[in-house]
This record gives C-alpha cells, structure tokens and sequence, in this order.
C-alpha cells in the first residue's frame, strides 16, 4: 500500500512538474518539447508527457456511419460520475456524450455531410472546456460494413414497391447491439437539396419526416404494411430509416441510432403512384430532362474510361472498384444489368464534382449505354462525394442520388423511357483513354522502370524513388540488409509519399516483417474497421494486412504487396508525368537510353557495370530535411536518422556466385526460369532464401502481367446501327467485327460488315437502309400498258370503219330494193 502511494505521488509530482515548466499536453497534442511529447510517436519512443494519454485520446470504435448514431468510448481514460460530456465534432456539431458505470467515457457521433477524418473534442465540464483531443472517421453509407447498418430484406421490393405486381409487408433487420435500449422507434428521415445548383444557397439537408412505429421491442427485426405518406411527406422521394431508443423525442438530432442505407423511397409515395407508376415516373422523368436541359454540361472534364476490364482494374491510381457492381462479390448490378464489374474514377472532377463510372461485360469489353440498358454512365455528382464536402453536388451519396439515381429510377426503373437519361447521361467510349506507365521495386531489390530498363541496386539506406517537380510529388524507400553478418544483400522495408499538400502516407513492414502498417503524417492508421480511408489529398485502401494502395489527385498510384516479408512497391503515373520524373525508377518519357540519371543530370553509361549502377543508387539517396519517412524507434533513429542516408560501409554482393557445391543451385534451377531469372536467382543463392527467389519470380511476372494489361488498346469508337436496320456485335476495338442488316422491306448500300482498324476507323463505307427501287418492273408494266391501250384504239378504229362500211352496203342495198 506504501510503495503505491509513493508511486501516485511520484506520478502527481511529475504531472505538476511538467506543467509548472508548460510541458502538458493539454492544448498541444502533437506538440513536442524539450523534456517530453504529445506527437503520436512518443509512446513507441517512450518519451510522452506524462499528461499524454489525458488529453490526446483515442476513441473505440473509431469509425461509424455518416448518418451518425454510432456510441463509442473514450479509451484508457477514467472520468467522474458526476462529469457531464459534451463532444465536439469538426468544431461545430456537439452531441451529448455519457459516463458508463465504469467511469468510461461515451460519445455519439452526429449526422455529418462529410467522409474522413473529422476532429474531436471532448468536454467534461458541460462545454465550459474542451480539452481532450481525438478523431472520428465518418464513413459513406454504401462502404460502411453491413453489420454496422440495419438491412432492406429485398431491397429491390423496397425500392419499386408500388409498381406493377410489387407490394405486401416490408421488412428491416438490425443487430439490435446496435441501439442500447429494450424499446425502440421507427423513424423515417428524408433527405433533399434546395436553391439553385452551383450557386452559394445550393444546400443539402436530412430531416426528420414521421415515424413508422413507437415503442416497439428492440428485437433486431420489423415488419409494415407500407400506405402513402400523409402531410405532404410523400413529395420526399430519398432517405433513410432509423431505429433509435424511445426514451428520446421524435427526430431528435445526433442519438444513438441504427440507420439503412439511403434508398428511393418508393413505399411511401402518394396514391397517384401506385395507380400508375409509370406515368407518374414519366412526368418526373420529363421534368429531370428539363432541368438537366438548364444545368451546367459537366462531360467535357470527365476522364474517359478504360477500354478494357483489364485496364480497368490495371489502373489503380485513377479507378476503384463500384461497390454496387463488383466481380469479386459476385456481380450484383442493379443498375447494370448485363454487366460484371464496374469501377468509378476516383477523383471528382475539378469544377463540377462529377464522376465517371465505366462498366465491362464477362468478355471484357466495355458496355456502352447506346447498347444498353446497363452500360457506363458518368454521374452529376461523383457518388463518394468530394472535397471539402458539406454542400451539393460534394455531399457524400445523396447528392449523386438526387442527381444521378433517382432520375434513373424515373426514366429506366419505373417507366421504360431510358432514352431521355441517356441523351444526358452518355457512356463516354474510350478513344482518349491514355494507359499509365508502371515502375516496380521487388525482391532484394531489384528494379524496372517506366521505360523498362530493370537493374539492381542493393545500397542500404533511405533513396528517392520517384520525384516529379511538375507534380509535386514525391515517393522514398527505405531498404535494409537481409542480415548484417552473413548475406550482403538488402530489401525494401518502407516507402514514404507526398503530393503537394496532402497527408504524408508511409507504408512499412511490421515487426517479423508478416504484415504491413500504414502510417499518416507519422501516426499509425488501423484498417480493423475500415478498408477505404479518405485522408486530405490522398485516399488509402488496404483490404488485408498484406495490400497497401494509395491514390492521390494527380492519378498517381502506389501499389504495395508483402510477398514472403518483401515489399513489392508498384507506381502507377498517368501520361501528363512524361517527362518530368527521377529517381531509382526513372525518366518516364519512353526513352530507356536516359532512365539511370542522377540528380545532378549524369547519365549512367554502362549498365552493364554493377558499380556504376551501384554509385547511380546511392547518388539518389535522400537528406534529414527532405525525408518523410517516421521514426518512432531508438533502432530507426540511429540506423537511417542520425547517420548518412547511403551506409558506404554496406557493400553487396553485386554477383551471383555459381557454385555446384551450393546447396541451393538445385533449387534455383528448378524456381527461377525464363525471362527475370536473373533476379530469382541472385535471391535464392545471395539471399539464401528458395522462398524469397520464388517471391520475386511471382513479382516479376505479375508486373509483366500488368504491362501487358495496361498496353494501349486502339478503339474506333461506338458504331450505330443504320436506320430501319440492326447490328450484330458490340465491341469496337481493335480487330473487332460488326454485322450490320435491314428490317425486312429494305436494302443496305455500304458494307455489311465492317472492322475496327489498326488507324482507329472502320473499315468500309457508311451503311444506309434503302426502300427498294424496281425500276425495270415499273418500265415493263409501263410498256405493257402503253400496247394494250393501242391495241385497244386501234381496235375500235377498225371496228368503227367495218361498222361504217357496213352501214354503208346496208343503205345501198335499201336504196335497189325501192328502185
């Protein structure tokens, strides 16, 4: 009991110590000072103010829905009963938090109009003071794990309930751990953008509407008969349901809650709906056609789409994944039947915050909304919204749904007029699509750049691998030896990245080199919630401890893969990075003459020579005040901060020993062959390790793959069909074949077939359906009917005279008789 005491006081003692000097952490997380730290590195350090863990909070969950609801503790902090909690999210939204019977502190998370990271503060005073800090990730509706949302059961019925041979009981289920309470309410919150588009009083707002049920047991289910809504509320076409405690008002704001995805509320609309949707849905379709007609034409700064599904999912700095449309979860489309796997352009763009989303058949080929119903449509609204968010068209999913799905719904779901969405939504084809280049760093490490030349550079240190002036952007890697005493070789264990002015993303090998960890700005980023994070300037996706990608503004791409404890680091840099790289990975400019420059503009002449190669890779080494990468631990600070970059004390083996007496030539015969063996074998017989050869044999030839993913492909652009007549063919790259024909009672003038070039046109001539022209049938009934008629007159003429003279004996004869 004595020696705890002593240990509380010592403790007080250092804590009124520390802020006699001004060395607390309160108001200055992130901070560092002489004695001590609030940067989020001092707890690896072991060098925090002893106030630290008080006031620079971390939060669990730390992630939730943007619709809000979400109740999370405060960790590794006690408060007192009687404290009163307020928390402030993004410096303006505060939500009434709580202390739990075991003095742990709870916040809600509030309704926001805004994905990412969003700055916390905590109160224990009632808002006198706030002076805890943390963050709160607020997540998109359509990313956010299922087990976290209440659940549509057949979403699909929600959606077109009122429509022809669609009604009955609806359903909803929710994990009822979700809402801590025994009762709970139904509510319905509708969500809708007012003032004119792209001015200053353009606004997005979710209300409150009217509630489903009261008080009804929290039991994880409920079941309706939907009517249409009453009060005027069925004019509200978008929204979502919530189920929170009943202890609470109705539509009371920033509550612990569980909501379902936004969704056309389809189930509520008035009467007139239901007794014809599709007139209804016409009328609405006819008014969006207006308005679009008055809106802002968006498509010209839209990025155009990949040709092809390879290039598609090739492109990784520019597309992602549609998670509404994903081959790798079975190819749910709703919204594009007769296509597998759609992905969206990641950024917004510049100007109009719209998006491109481009969708591929299961040959691979690219659907086109003048073929069909299912093919890519670029969208208004981008649907994971944009920076700095908050206001349409940049709000996170409703405003795409406002803009982009709800029209769908009117024109192609609900009626059959598909024809007036797609005058405005288009497919773009892929003519002006441009491949990215791709580098690669893998093994003990070897290196191909964007122009192709592959070398290896074994220095040990911290080097530039990529740095483009034009762009702003700037990637480092950090390698170090496989083992300092017996194998003179080194691997990449860390790469570090910057664009402009966004958050520093470092991607690292974690201790016993079996996962990799990302770091922002130097704190350490935790994927066990979420796979997609939305940073400031830079969006970081890691589905498994073992892949890393990270996309910035400029269509940069970084691609990191733990293949058997080595790091495989691919860049991605679109066409408008020509001419404007160095580094370990080149010029990008289509010249592999030039790729091996150092800073200072000295080519390298013979890359023959494992030297001079060597001098190449220590020249681009980096200093103290460019580097970007964290060090957060006493080996990191004396091996690469306090020291040289380039350790000229390391030098490699630049050889491969042929040895028979080798235990492991055996199996570097049988692991590495064909094109890249050279690198499968320096790491199986220099790095002494079969596994890492294989790694790197894998390595090469997935990046071998990318290449040849990303190769131009030549496209003539969409071909339609010629007037009262069809085609037979939708693909429109090269080599690709299209049938064209007439509807019956027409002839085709031009080529019946017609075949994409290598130049980029079609071959053949323009085909056109005809009626035909029967000249010689009209000619011959022409001359037929010209003979009959003079047949006919002359006919009559001669019966006119025989008559005549008939006439003529009869009255002479007349005339004997009466003589």
């Amino acid at each position: 009991m004595m020696e705890r005491s002593t240990a509380v006081i010592f403790v007080l003692l250092v804590l009124c110590i520390c802020r006699t000097l001004g060395q607390t952490c309160e108001g200055h997380c992130g901070g560092k000072f002489d004695s001590c730290s609030c940067h989020s590195t001092c707890t690896s350090l072991e060098h925090c103010c002893a106030d630290y863990k008080e006031y620079c909070v971390e939060v669990f969950p730390y992630s939730g829905s943007i619709l809000g609801g979400t109740d999370f503790i405060v960790l590794e902090l006690s408060f007192n009963k009687s404290s009163e909690i307020i928390c402030r999210f993004n410096h303006n939204i505060n939500t009434v938090g709580y202390v739990d019977e075991n003095s742990r502190g709870h916040c809600i998370s509030p309704l926001l109009y805004e994905t990412g990271w969003v700055p916390l503060h905590i109160s224990s005073d009632n808002g006198t003071t706030f002076n805890r800090v943390g963050a709160w990730f607020s997540v998109h509706t359509g990313k956010l794990d299922a087990k976290f949302k209440a659940t549509m059961v057949n979403s699909t019925k929600w959606q077109y309930y009122g429509t022809p041979d669609v009604g009955g009981t609806l359903e909803m289920k929710w994990n009822t751990s979700l809402v801590s309470a025994e009762r709970v309410n139904i509510e319905l919150w509708g969500y809708i953008e007012t003032g004119k588009p792209y001015t200053d009083n353009w606004q997005g707002e979710w209300k409150y509407l009217y509630s489903l049920a009261k008080h009804q047991p929290n039991s994880g289910s409920f079941s309706f008969l939907p009517k249409p809504a009453e009060n005027g509320f069925s004019s509200w076409e978008l929204g979502s349901v919530r189920i929170s405690p009943s202890t609470y008002p109705d539509g009371m704001w920033n509550v612990q809650a569980a909501w379902t995805e936004d969704h056309a509320l389809a189930w509520h609309l008035e009467e007139k709906f239901r007794k014809n949707s599709t007139v209804w849905a016409l009328d609405k379709c006819l008014a969006w056609d207006q308005l679009e007609n008055q809106l802002p034409n968006f498509l010209s700064e839209i990025v155009d789409c990949p040709c092809t599904l390879a290039q598609a999912r090739a492109d990784t700095g520019r597309f992602h994944t549609d998670y509404g449309c994903d081959m790798e979860k079975g190819s749910v489309c709703t919204y594009h039947p007769g296509s597998v796997h759609c992905v969206r352009a990641i950024q917004a763009s510049p100007r109009y915050a719209a998006g491109q989303q481009c969708c591929y058949d299961s040959t691979g080929a690219q659907v086109l909304t003048a073929d069909s119903i299912g093919g890519s449509t670029p969208d208004r609204a981008h649907d994971w919204g944009s920076p700095p968010y908050n206001k349409p068209p940049r709000v996170p999913g409703q405003s795409h749904w406002v803009y982009d799905v709800l029209s769908f719904y009117y024109c192609c779901l609900w009626s059959d007029n598909c024809h007036y969405y797609f005058k405005h939504r288009p497919s773009s084809d892929c003519r002006r699509y441009q491949s990215p280049s791709s580098a690669v760093v893998f093994g003990d490490p070897h290196f191909i750049t964007f122009d192709g030349v592959n070398y290896s550079f074994n220095g040990n240190g911290e080097y530039t691998l990529v740095t483009s002036a034009k762009k702003q952007l700037t990637i480092q890697g950090r390698t170090e030896p496989l083992n300092r005493t017996t194998i003179k070789a080194t691997k990449l264990t860390a790469v570090a990245m910057k664009e402009t002015t966004s958050d520093v993303i470092e991607v690292r090998l974690v201790s016993g080199h079996n996962g990799l960890e990302v770091l922002q700005n130097q704190k350490t980023l935790s994927f066990s919630e979420q796979s997609w994070m939305d940073l400031h300037g830079v969006f970081v996706f890691s589905p498994a401890s073992t892949n890393v990608s990270v996309m910035f503004p400029s269509g940069a791409g970084v691609e990191v893969r733990l293949r058997e404890g080595t790091m495989t680091t691919t860049v991605l840099l679109p066409e408008e990075f020509k001419d404007s790289t160095l580094g370990l990975l080149g010029k990008m400019n289509g010249d592999a003459k030039d790729d091996l420059t150092l800073n200072n503009g000295q080519l390298v002449l013979n890359l023959t020579n494992p030297e001079e190669v060597f001098n190449f890779g220590a020249g681009w080494a980096i200093s103290n005040s460019s580097a970007l990468f964290t060090y957060d631990s006493k080996y990191l600070l004396d091996t690469y901060y306090y020291v040289p970059r380039h350790d000229h004390t390391f030098v490699p083996v630049f050889s491969v020993p042929e040895s028979p007496d080798d235990p492991l030539t055996n199996q570097a015969s049988e692991i590495c062959s064909g094109e890249g063996s050279q690198f499968c074998r320096y790491d199986v017989l220099v790095g002494r390790s079969p596994s890492m050869g294989n790694a790197t044999k894998v390595s090469f030839q997935s990046h071998i793959s990318l290449v040849e993913d990303l190769k131009r492909v030549i496209s003539c652009g969409w071909l339609s069909p010629p007037t009262n007549g069809k085609k037979e063919g939708t693909t429109y790259v090269q080599g690709a074949k299209v049938q064209l024909s007439c509807n019956d009672g027409y002839t085709l003038e031009g080529s019946a077939e017609r075949i994409c070039q290598e130049n980029g046109q079609w071959s053949g001539d323009d085909s056109n359906c005809v009626v035909p022209s029967n000249v010689a049938g009209i000619l011959a009934g022409s001359v037929i009917g010209a003979v009959a008629l003079i047949v006919i007159i002359t006919t009559l003429i001669l019966h006119s005279r025989k008559q005549k003279r008939k006439d003529a004996r009869s009255e002479e004869a007349m005339t004997s008789e009466a003589l």
